[in-house]
């Protein structure tokens, strides 16, 4: 697919990128390697994290969903029983399938490049199942479309979340 402008996880996160975050999750996010997202508005949308946490327990969830407008959105789509109709409809459509386990294979991939976990557990039930669409949206923006079949989905039918602004304000710092 095409590369975003910080495909490389190389974008620096700066201190108004982790207060943002901050006031998105209402606490410090752990273990930031890079933003992963940006949403219109300008905010971090989405972060790609460290396979493991400072103190060296493993986090193998290597895209998480930051923006408080889409997280709502999507908790919307979870408390409907989205998850359940997609769970489905991977038994019945061998290609739907076929797509999502290539998502789950190179999120897997990418995690490893950075450090193996020894583990092929990856994020929002891939590859077997549909459990947090809120992973799976996170790797659709960090990834881009046509890479997770679900992720896309839900983005799609949660429609723009920006356009009513930033999710969050942050206090006006000092020059």
């Amino acid at each position: 697919g095409a590369m975003s402008a910080n495909e490389s996880g190389r974008e620096e996160v700066t201190p108004d990128d982790i207060a943002a975050v901050t006031a998105q999750l209402g606490r410090p996010p752990r273990a930031v390697r890079s933003i992963a997202y940006r949403c219109p508005c300008g905010l971090p949308a989405v972060v790609r994290t460290a396979p493991r946490l400072e103190d060296g327990t493993p986090f193998p969830t290597l895209y998480y969903l930051t923006c408080a407008r889409l997280s709502s959105r999507i908790g919307r789509l979870e408390a409907a029983g989205r998850m359940r109709e997609m769970t489905e409809r991977l038994r019945s459509d061998p290609e739907l399938a076929q797509a999502y386990r290539r998502a789950h294979e190179e999120y897997l991939a990418e995690r490893d490049a950075i450090e193996p976990l020894g583990t092929d557990v990856t994020a929002g039930g891939m590859p077997g199942r549909v459990k947090c669409l809120h992973a799976l949206a996170a790797h659709a923006l960090a990834r881009g479309p046509g890479v997770n079949p679900f992720g896309d989905e839900a983005l799609a039918e949660v429609g723009d979340w920006w356009t009513a602004g930033p999710c969050v304000r942050l206090p006006d710092r000092e020059p």
